[in-house]
């Protein structure tokens, strides 16, 4: 909604879109709890959002806030053009294209890459300040001055919301691209909700990247190969949590609830990516998925395929959370001694001993080599960093059997 606000009030009021669509929300939230939630709750906010609006436009039709001069804004001036005008903006198809023309003006090369992530996922995804600062394992008061330094940006710069022209496409396609896949794995494995899987952030993302795939400037090979990358993780969304609403490893799920529509899907943009000289990282993780859905059973994975793509992965840039993932495919070639061994360089980096996930697969390497105590050490740092109900149960459940093994 934040997209489409902009387009009516002016990149320099985009405090007024974001407060037109918190109103929306509250005043949804009031009246669904008096009437029930209605068959279409997005076309309910649309149009209290769109309502919203036009009061705005009425009531400042004489001041100087809102540029009616320009040319975007000038059929919203008299109420004769108004309403159709309006409604012409809150128009699916508008709406898809006005979200990827702010994902790109977010992109402005003249904004920090983290900034530019930052600022999609907080105001046009509709992620809280603490879901952003967990996907970059940062603090909350860092996403906050972040925001703030990107918003004087849009507010002093005037900038408007547009695809960029095709000589600009490439650059700022990979933040718009890091920033859908980082809202897909907030609904694959969401950090704050209740749930551990989410899919409405799912199906958003899939949505987003699909229509960059559309877009005949923005069908690059590695648009499609993150859209192959979140089908093949897709797919495997419903293995992952019990029937008791437990999460379940990859090694345990059932692999007959894999959706196999959603992985032909993924083999097939997967081979739509394959033009161009570079690869890029989502190729590779991409391939990587691809290897897991390939296997019949966990014990056919290729893991020496997958251990090959993430130390081309390592090649290009130094990632501690790639290396932690690489650790796993040691671990299933060499054993559990090797894998610790491939980690030890993340010992002293204070930023990843913040996050839940070393810890926990830290854990698991030690309970493979009977280093109960320093499993146990490790998982219950693992539960006090993750922010996952879901995780910390699992957790407990590793904890529990460490119990049981020692007594």
């Amino acid at each position: 909604m934040v997209s489409v606000l902009l387009k009516i009030f002016g990149s320099n009021n985009l405090e007024l879109a974001e407060d037109v669509v918190q109103d929306a929300l509250i005043s949804a939230l009031e009246t669904w709890k008096i009437k029930g939630v209605p068959d279409n709750p997005k076309a309910w906010l649309y149009r209290a959002a769109k309502n919203k609006a036009i009061d705005i436009l009425r009531k400042e039709k004489f001041s100087e806030s809102i540029d009616f001069e320009d040319p975007e804004r000038q059929l919203l001036k008299s109420e004769y053009t108004l309403a159709n005008t309006m409604e012409q903006l809150w128009d699916d198809d508008s709406i898809k294209d006005d979200f990827l023309a702010m994902m790109f003006a977010c992109c402005h090369p003249e904004i920090s890459e983290e900034n530019q992530i930052t600022f999609i996922l907080k105001s046009l995804c509709g992620f809280s300040t603490k879901e952003v600062a967990s996907s970059f394992l940062t603090s909350e008061d860092t996403i906050s001055k972040r925001l703030y330094r990107t918003k004087e940006f849009f507010r002093k710069s005037g900038t408007r919301p547009k695809i960029p022209s095709s000589n600009e496409i490439v650059p700022r396609t990979k933040a718009v691209l890091n920033s859908i896949y980082l809202m897909f794995n907030e609904g694959y494995n969401s950090t704050h909700a209740d749930e551990l899987v989410r899919e409405d952030l799912i199906t958003q993302a899939l949505l987003l990247c699909r229509s960059l795939t559309e877009h005949e400037k923005t069908n690059l090979p590695e648009v499609y190969a993150l859209m192959a990358l979140m089908c093949f993780h897709a797919s495997r969304s419903k293995s992952r949590v019990s029937e008791e609403g437990e999460m379940v490893l990859l090694a345990d799920q059932n692999r007959n609830l894999w959706n196999q529509e959603l992985i032909t899907l993924g083999n097939q943009y997967l081979n739509q990516s394959a033009f161009g000289k570079s690869m890029s990282m989502f190729h590779l993780e991409a391939a990587i998925a691809s290897a897991h859905c390939a296997a019949q059973k966990f014990e056919d994975t290729d893991w020496k395929l997958i251990l090959n793509c993430y130390d081309q992965m390592l090649a290009v840039s130094e990632d501690p959370v790639v290396r932690i993932n690489r650790s796993i495919a040691v671990a299933e070639i060499s054993g559990a001694k090797t894998a610790l061994e491939s980690l030890k360089q993340l010992e002293k980096d204070s930023r990843i001993q913040k996050y839940y996930m070393y810890h926990s697969v830290v854990g698991e390497f030690n309970e493979r080599l009977n280093q109960h105590q320093l499993a146990r050490n490790h998982y219950e740092l693992a539960k006090r960093l993750t922010q996952s109900e879901r995780e910390k149960s699992f957790l407990d459940g590793k904890l529990k059997k460490l119990s049981h093994l020692t007594n």
